[in-house]
């Protein structure tokens, strides 16, 4: 039988990693009633913390042996160059390793540098595993399929070896650089009609702003947020509804980025739902009560009658259900409930439910077909690449307008702003302006 100290370092980071997801799920199931609610809060983000340091120091492993130890056995070694490339790969691997820890020690009301820098490694770090596996994976092709031809090239083995880390290293340089280019951008406008059905026609060209996954946290702040309540204001709507992970911190700690969304003033009101990171966030029930303070009003499970503005009764129903990892986390007094999200809300009105994941949305018209406009985010439209292709593939709807049978719709918004890495690939942050049509 193998001992722990004859595996090897990479099998060791799975194990340590298996050992911590276990404590999670312990911490969860047995402490959660023992501990006092903030130490258990600090506890859980720690775990998730180690958890994710230890899978990646797999990822970080591959990298020192292709940038470093790969060329420690050739001429480089001995160049002057050498040594400031090894502290340089090993400061960025310690970087990336330390942003989600900046979680727990470094939120304020604007971020700070380190937390920027830290998350900016780690995007480059998910960049350059990826151009490591795609290139690598390419060659391994090749040899296949050259068969003895690629026996006959091996005194060019060792250039060709340089070349493979060199090339995803220029890569991902590009890719950084862009990304973080196009993520300090201000959010684009996306102005969206969407027909509802049995929406009266004194309500017809409604204004509905749509707003999601902000993450005020480590790399947002309330300089964003307040460029984020400037853009709507000027779009003047009706109504302006948040649909999840507004933030990644308590609400004591980041209380000050906060204070913009105070100057929301949408005549038929500000609404939120929830968003898993509120959850991850330990701190939900503080979150409403400050939201409350600025005039927002949680949908918790919960509808309101949005009445015509034109001062007639004609109204339809604005529902709100809790993120579905409530669920999955046994959050208590909290999970997804459909049937009191929409107790009151008949099909004979128009019905617009408000869901944080794009799966919630699907379940919720697997259950009642009858909702006429369902409004989600969560994706980040992937964010930044190579992720943007699990995004996908993992949601039912991805990004943008959907029509599902005759008289319903989904919208997925891309997201606001962005989760930690300050950088967007194949993606682009939005504000949604959505005008509601009367058939």
């Amino acid at each position: 039988m193998i001992s722990f100290k004859q595996l090897s370092l990479e099998a060791k980071a799975a194990v340590a990693a298996g050992v911590l997801f276990f404590s999670m799920m312990l911490s969860r199931s047995y402490l959660a009633e023992q501990l006092e609610l903030r130490m258990w809060r600090w506890l859980l983000r720690l775990q998730m913390a180690l958890f994710t340091n230890a899978l990646m120091l797999i990822g970080s492993l591959h990298v020192w042996r292709s940038t470093v130890t790969t060329f420690s056995r050739s001429s480089a070694a001995s160049s002057f160059c050498f040594v400031p490339w090894k502290i340089a790969v090993f400061m960025f691997l310690a970087l990336a390793h330390s942003s989600f820890f900046t979680l727990l020690f470094l939120v304020a009301e604007e971020p700070y540098f380190f937390s920027l820098a830290a998350y900016t490694c780690l995007g480059a770090y998910i960049i350059l595993i990826f151009f490591l596996f795609a290139l690598g994976s390419v060659e391994q092709a090749y040899k296949l399929l050259a068969g003895r031809g690629a026996r006959a090239g091996n005194g060019n083995k060792n250039s060709r070896t340089a070349m493979k880390p060199v090339l995803a290293v220029m890569l991902t340089l590009v890719l950084t650089v862009v990304g973080l280019l196009n993520a300090s951008q201000p959010p684009t406008v996306n102005s969206v009609e969407i027909p509802v059905h049995k929406l009266p026609s004194t309500m017809n060209n409604l204004k509905v702003v749509l707003l999601s996954d902000i993450h005020l946290g480590p790399t947002v702040g309330k300089t964003k947020l307040a460029m984020i309540v400037r853009m709507v204001k000027a779009l003047k709507p009706d109504i302006t509804v948040i649909v999840g992970d507004l933030t990644d911190s308590e609400a004591e700690i980041i209380r000050p980025a906060v204070e913009p969304l105070g100057e929301l003033d949408s005549p038929l009101g500000t609404y939120f739902v929830t968003g898993n990171h509120e959850y991850y966030t330990s701190d939900v029930s503080n979150w409403f009560e400050l939201l409350k303070s600025f005039n927002i009003r949680p949908l918790h499970n919960e509808n309101v009658k949005i009445f015509s503005p034109k001062g007639t009764d004609d109204w339809f129903c604005l529902a709100g259900v809790d993120d579905i990892e409530a669920d999955a986390l046994h959050y208590s007094g909290h999970g997804m409930d459909l049937k009191k999200a929409l107790s009151g809300c008949s099909s004979e009105n128009a019905i617009v439910l408000l869901a944080h994941q794009p799966v919630a949305a699907k379940w919720a018209l697997q259950e009642r077909p009858d909702i006429n406009l369902i409004l989600s985010g969560h994706t980040h439209g992937g964010q930044i690449f190579p992720l943007n292709a699990g995004a996908y593939f993992l949601n039912p709807f991805f990004v943008g307008l959907y029509k599902v049978g005759q008289n319903t719709f989904v919208y997925v918004s891309p997201g606001t702003m962005y989760f930690g890495i300050p950088m967007r690939l194949g993606s682009r942050a939005e504000i949604t302006e959505i005008i509601l049509r009367s058939p």
